[in-house]
């Protein structure tokens, strides 16, 4: 039970910070958090802690507690990605993450397609095949097709052999994810990006780095410029100019 309010509060004071609710340089209290919450000193200390692990709150002795700048947050915290995701600046978060890959996944589709596996480059053959199946099913928005590329982009990473790259794994892992649980993965998938993930898995398993890289690029210019759209849209919206 102590554990479940620990969370609670943990979340909740996170998607705030992480929301802009509680922005930068925002001075909280021990004591104003507690009654805020209505739990124990030591809940609200844990709490704490944690997001000072994060980047998220520094303490100051006689000072309290204070809301720290976004540059100084630990970006790629899967939870603070989550956080970030469930607030009203999600679609900023899905852009950058999305640029992301677009700067690392490219690069490793092209070491992939050197050093993967002959089983990395026969299970990235059956992933596409199995997208590409349920895609033609309208099924893009289950969870076996997220299950299904979630694991597509793990591997390429991990195919790459280089454990940094492969580092980014769960923070691509969330953006799916949080893509999925926010309604934004069609069911029917983009005919380009879906296309490129078969042809990215076709140059790896063909051992050609060029095509490899071309196609993964291919993929993800899709996505970035839907998720470009998407906000475009939020920003009309929170400006008041309504849907273009």
């Amino acid at each position: 039970m102590a554990q479940a309010v620990h969370g609670s509060v943990l979340d909740d004071l996170g998607i705030r910070i992480a929301g802009g609710e509680l922005e930068a340089g925002r001075v909280l209290t021990l004591a104003g958090l507690e009654e805020h919450y209505a739990v124990s000193r030591t809940v609200v200390r844990e709490a704490v802690r944690v997001l000072e692990s994060m980047g998220l709150l520094v303490s100051r002795r006689r000072v309290g507690v204070t809301v720290r700048p976004t540059r100084d947050w630990n970006a790629l915290d899967t939870t603070l990605i989550r956080w970030r995701l469930r607030g009203q600046n999600r679609s900023q978060q899905l852009v950058a993450l999305t640029e992301l890959r677009s700067a690392i996944e490219p690069v490793a589709a092209k070491l992939a397609a050197s050093r993967a596996s002959q089983a990395e480059r026969s299970r990235l053959l059956e992933l596409a095949a199995q997208l590409e199946a349920l895609g033609a099913r309208d099924r893009g928005d289950s969870p076996e097709y997220l299950q299904a590329d979630i694991e597509f982009h793990d591997l390429i990473l991990d195919a790459s052999g280089n454990a940094l790259l492969a580092a980014v794994k769960e923070p691509i892992a969330e953006v799916l994810i949080g893509r999925a649980n926010l309604g934004l993965t069609p069911a029917k998938p983009l005919h380009a990006a879906l296309h490129n993930h078969v042809l990215t898995a076709q140059a790896i398993a063909d051992g050609d780095p060029l095509a490899a890289e071309h196609h993964s690029k291919g993929y993800l210019e899709t996505i970035l410029g839907e998720v470009l759209t998407i906000d475009d849209d939020a920003r009309r919206r929170n400006a008041g100019e309504g849907p273009a």
